[in-house]
């Protein structure tokens, strides 16, 4: 995530951590200036070992990555846990925007969050109200070329790094192609994006949203039931066309960071033409999802943190994956067929308590894309971290300690001779 490690480091590094860096690849090394990194050229097999020996040499005491589910990460959450070694998890923010996930041990499907209503009703009662939150600018232009810097690195160094595969199905040059292609007709689809609300607008049907999810995501790969987006398009057109009202229109909303290597429009067109509901189905690039989300009757989802945007405005919501808010009372629990008809509103009450413990115990406020959004991400990350950290907790109980003996020594004149000298020789 560009240099949001890196100002992690630093701002430990100024508290009195050391730090150590782990690079995988040249994008990962060109992000990182500060000392204690090291360069993993070994193989995914030998990566585990070289983990351990790592974290043991150096004395390490928490890990922190972002995502859990690429390989080299899924190993050294298995290190991790074999060594009894904290693992701190970042992804981006299971509620949007302004928010980054940062969860002990795992995120979304690999989440520790209860499923149990009861909980969260219990422990937000416990909780402060939550503090102001405010928004943070992001920059489409950072993001972009915070990518086009790392893979570029990657690619220039891939001689240095032997033995590094990228997590994403696709090699940077041809994402880079499907972004140019994308980038060139954005005029194009930002006017067919118009029409379509439009004509959506002018009909005052009735509609079902439904956001598709990046087709490399492993969310969708490894946390459901599907293959990718495509399995999934298929799954969702032929229940709605089987079980959803006749009046009822299925708006399809292609994900803001598709790399444009799948012409999604025509896919979708397939599939609807397939099960006989092309009519009823609208397809959208652009398009304000928070607005979408507000006018819509249900979201259809797999595990997206739009849901999370659904449910705060009060709208149903189906999860066909695993997802930390899929929780009874919160997410419509029939079938998918069922939705289509009978979507079950949110519990606001519940789904409130739900985002009082997440913003508590699982969200920092900030993002990566900005320099405002950094530094308040970055001052949040940090005080969560030494909240947990084994130097701060040993600063605090020899204080504690020290308070302990300095109350002894002001009751010594009031114990006898004996266990005065029993306390001394304990002391």
């Amino acid at each position: 995530m560009g240099p949001f490690f890196e100002r992690i480091g630093k701002a430990l590094r100024q508290d009195g951590y050391q730090v150590s860096k782990v690079n995988f690849n040249g994008g990962d090394n060109f992000f990182w200036r500060l000392p204690g990194s090291v360069n993993y050229r070994g193989t995914l097999h030998d990566w585990p070992k070289f983990l351990e020996q790592l974290i043991i040499k150096r004395g390490i005491t928490d890990v922190l990555l972002f995502g859990d589910c690429r390989v080299h990460h899924i190993a050294a959450a298995d290190v991790c846990q074999n060594l009894h070694i904290p693992l701190h998890v970042f992804e981006e923010g299971y509620l949007r925007p302004d928010w980054v996930t940062l969860e002990l041990g795992g995120v979304n499907g690999r989440s520790s969050l209860p499923r149990d209503p009861r909980y969260y009703l219990n422990e937000a009662n416990l909780l402060p109200p939550e503090p102001s939150h405010s928004k943070v600018p992001s920059s489409f232009r950072t993001r972009a070329l915070q990518g086009i810097a790392y893979n570029s690195a990657d690619l220039l160094t891939r001689w240095y790094y032997p033995h590094w595969t990228n997590h994403r199905p696709w090699h940077p040059i041809t994402e880079g192609i499907g972004w140019l292609k994308r980038l060139s007709k954005r005029k194009k689809t930002a006017e067919q994006t118009r029409e379509t609300l439009a004509r959506l607008k002018a009909s005052n049907a009735e509609y079902m949203l439904f956001p598709l999810q990046l087709d490399a995501d492993a969310q969708v790969r490894l946390h459901s039931n599907f293959r990718g987006t495509q399995h999934s398009i298929e799954y969702v057109v032929a229940s709605f066309a089987a079980y959803a009202p006749c009046d009822t229109v299925l708006i399809i909303k292609q994900h803001p960071l598709d790399n444009g290597l799948q012409n999604w429009r025509n896919i979708v067109a397939k599939i609807g033409r397939k099960h006989n509901v092309l009519g009823r189905i609208g397809f959208i690039e652009g398009g304000d999802i928070a607005l979408l989300v507000q006018d819509a009757k249900g979201v259809v989802t797999i595990n997206s943190t739009t849901g999370t945007l659904a449910l705060a405005e009060g709208i149903p919501v189906i999860t066909l994956g695993q997802a930390v808010y899929s929780i009874n009372g919160i997410t419509h629990k029939g079938s998918l067929d069922d939705f289509w008809a009978n979507p079950h509103p949110p519990d606001m009450v519940l789904f409130a308590a739900f985002r009082r413990v997440l913003t508590e115990y699982c969200l920092v406020p900030g993002g990566f894309f900005s320099d405002e959004a950094m530094d308040k991400l970055v001052r949040g990350v940090v005080s969560k971290l030494e909240r947990h950290s084994p130097r701060l907790f040993n600063a605090l109980k020899t204080q504690k300690d020290s308070e302990f003996w300095h109350s002894m020594r002001r009751s010594v004149n009031k114990v006898p001779d004996k266990l005065v000298d029993i306390v001394g020789n304990i002391q």
